[in-house]
């Protein structure tokens, strides 16, 4: 079997592995483009197991971008949310995975060192075991368990148990948007939590609120006015982004803003807002990832 053949075999899965690592769809490409340029001059052949090859190069190559993305980070322009992506529908069905490319927790993965991030992507979200991941990352056997203790430790602590249920979700996420769209404030607070916080990420960019909005007040009338300034005759779909429901607005074709919802017990308590034009690529219709 050729080459390429062989890697665009194990290609979902590597786009799969350093999307979770990185939560950025740009780093991704370009991280799975210089595995295939490293896979290209090897003989398949001579590798007995091509996937533990390719997604060893992928997580190290991930890890290494990681850790340049988040110092360049620190200039970042307002609140910073992962970079939502188009998923197929299997995967919002599949809850594990799901939860694992939403992008709730893909913020709580970012206050992992990129080592803590890998093993516990690699562990949790792909099942491999302890000893495999330690020839990924280039670790003993030993100090991938304990790196792997340590993660889950933290993503537990940190981490909010939202609604997965993909009717409710998608139900809740249709009401948000007639509410936003007609412009009805009394409907828009009945799908919100007391405590609901908007976050908006539009990197100086684009319009967004550089703090985080918190409180049904506050957060309604903030909804309303940026629904109001939407461009003219804007195409608006619900989409499968991230392993469930969301808000994608489409202008001429190109996305310019996506809103993901998070559930607690029916209610909408944290909203995601990404205005940020370099960060909506991966909302490009016939992009869907797993």
């Amino acid at each position: 079997m050729i080459a390429a053949e062989v890697f665009d075999r194990h290609r979902g899965r590597l786009n799969a592995v350093a999307y979770r690592v990185l939560g950025r769809v740009g780093d991704v490409e370009d991280v799975v483009q210089d595995t295939w340029l490293r896979w290209s001059t090897v003989d398949p052949a001579t590798v007995e197991d091509p996937e533990a090859y390719l997604v060893r190069v992928t997580t190290r190559l991930a890890i290494d971008r990681l850790r340049s993305a988040q110092a360049r980070r620190e200039q970042y322009v307002g609140p910073w949310l992962p970079e939502p992506m188009l998923t197929t529908p299997d995967v919002a069905e599949r809850v594990a995975l799901a939860d694992s490319v939403s992008t709730a927790m893909l913020l709580v993965l970012e206050s992992l060192s990129p080592l803590e991030r890998a093993v516990f992507v690699l562990r949790e979200a792909f099942g491999y075991s302890h000893a495999e991941i330690a020839g990924f990352v280039g670790r003993s056997e030993i100090s991938v368990r304990q790196t792997a203790v340590r993660a889950r430790a933290h993503v537990e602590e940190h981490r909010v148990r939202y609604d997965t249920d993909l009717a409710t979700r998608t139900e809740v996420t249709e009401r948000f948007l007639a509410a936003c769209a007609g412009g009805d404030l009394r409907e828009l607070i009945a799908v919100l939590a007391p405590g609901v916080e908007l976050v908006s990420d539009g990197g100086g960019l684009a319009p967004a609120p550089r703090k985080v909005i918190v409180g049904l007040e506050l957060v309604s009338r903030a909804l309303l006015t940026f629904a109001g300034r939407l461009p003219d005759a804007p195409s608006i779909r619900l989409e499968q982004v991230n392993g469930g429901p969301a808000i994608v607005v489409y202008s001429a074709g190109t996305p310019s803003t996506a809103v993901v919802l998070h559930l607690i017990d029916g209610l909408v308590h944290s909203i995601h807002l990404m205005t940020n034009p370099e960060k909506l690529n991966g909302l490009t219709p016939g992009d869907e990832k797993d």
